[in-house]
């Protein structure tokens, strides 16, 4: 017990520093990229490294498998040359045993990325999603999903109008929207006017709408004064791809919130594909980081002394990118429905596992 602790404790510390060093060098390379990116918008250097310190978050979870990778092949590179490693072994300790404890702290730190750091990154997900909004264009048009309807938000030419949407339902693709009620907010007396319709269809720059009534709602009595129509056309700025966009990518929610959130998307008539996948990949983070672990001591926790220690460390990195990819490749599969979402998710973790299980047996054996 004594030794796994300190085992891995070491590999906490290599974490650490490693997660503290890259942390480091993205924010420095998304500061030079969100101030060559909005130049032409006056964006001040605080302005930069506050969009930087909220993009950053993102990028860092991202490469958490990288970095857990980089620090077991740390941790076992530093045991060997210390001769630490000999010792352990020369001790009756097996393979599987010194790299159990290093991998069970990576399935911890796995689990505390997806509790703590997961709503943290959709958090300043957002929150960079809707400052860029604002400086690109400075107007922002918003999606929402309640249990019982879909909300959009859009703005109403350059005078400050608004525009409030609210369906029952959408189609899969966002261009129709059934059982519509559109308010528009003029800027100085706030809601002028609301429009029913049963259906909206997207065309290119208005809703196409039919078997509508309208109501002023600056008049004192709007419905001795609504009016009916077949068919009407309201202008818009949205189109398909930004209805879709609005729902924000799945980082942007909470892994806790995901499951109402897809549940939310499937009433409303979208596919909630990417989301389910998402929510899979989420899961299995422990799992992957655990992987790593397991796929850099099949390289690394030899002696190494008297062997080729850059080409064992090379092939050990490139095994844990290539896992790496695996897992993006998976995720890509799992949102064009090539797989299904629990095998995107937890199939790449689960067969670098095993294969590092084998290896390190033959080792053994060997």
């Amino acid at each position: 017990m004594i030794l796994a602790r300190y085992v891995a404790n070491r590999y906490l510390r290599a974490f650490l520093l490693l997660a503290g060093v890259f942390l480091a060098i993205l924010l420095l390379i998304d500061m030079v990229e969100q101030i060559r990116r909005f130049a032409d918008n006056g964006i001040t250097l605080g302005d930069a490294a506050e969009l930087s310190a909220l993009a950053v978050a993102g990028s860092f979870y991202t490469i958490l498998p990288l970095i857990g990778l980089l620090a077991a092949i740390m941790l076992f590179l530093a045991l060997s040359r210390s001769s630490e490693m000999v010792a352990i072994r020369a001790s009756g300790r097996s393979a599987l045993r010194v790299v159990a404890a290093p991998a069970v702290m990576a399935a911890l730190i796995g689990i505390f990325a997806v509790a703590v750091l997961n709503p943290m990154v959709a958090a300043t997900e957002s929150k960079y999603s809707a400052a860029t909004a604002r400086i690109e264009s400075g107007t922002t048009q918003t999606v929402s999903i309640s249990e019982d309807a879909l909300w959009l938000r859009q703005a109403m030419g350059q005078d400050g109008g608004q525009m409030m949407i609210r369906a029952a339902r959408s189609s899969p693709d966002a261009t129709t929207l059934y059982d519509a009620s559109f308010v528009i907010y003029e800027p100085t007396i706030g809601p002028a006017t609301r429009i029913e319709a049963r259906e909206a269809v997207l065309a290119d720059g208005n809703w196409q709408l039919r078997d509508v009534k309208r109501w002023s709602l600056t008049d004192p009595n709007p419905e001795a004064t609504a009016s009916r129509a077949d068919a009407m056309s309201l202008p818009t700025e949205l189109t398909a791809d930004r209805i879709r966009d609005g729902f924000g990518s799945p980082q942007a929610i909470p892994v806790w919130e995901l499951p109402a959130y897809i549940a939310g998307l499937e009433r409303a008539g979208f596919s909630a594909l990417r989301h389910r996948v998402w929510l899979q990949m989420e899961l299995a983070l422990p799992l992957t980081l655990a992987a790593m672990v397991l796929v850099a001591s099949v390289f690394t926790i030899r002696h190494m002394r008297g062997r080729k220690t850059g080409g064992l460390v090379m092939a050990a990195f490139t095994c844990g990118l290539a896992l790496f990819f695996l897992r993006s490749m998976a995720q890509v599969l799992g949102d064009s429905a090539g797989l299904p979402p629990a095998f995107a998710g937890w199939a790449p973790p689960v067969i670098a596992l095993l294969f590092s299980i084998g290896a390190l047996l033959q080792l053994e054996d060997g």
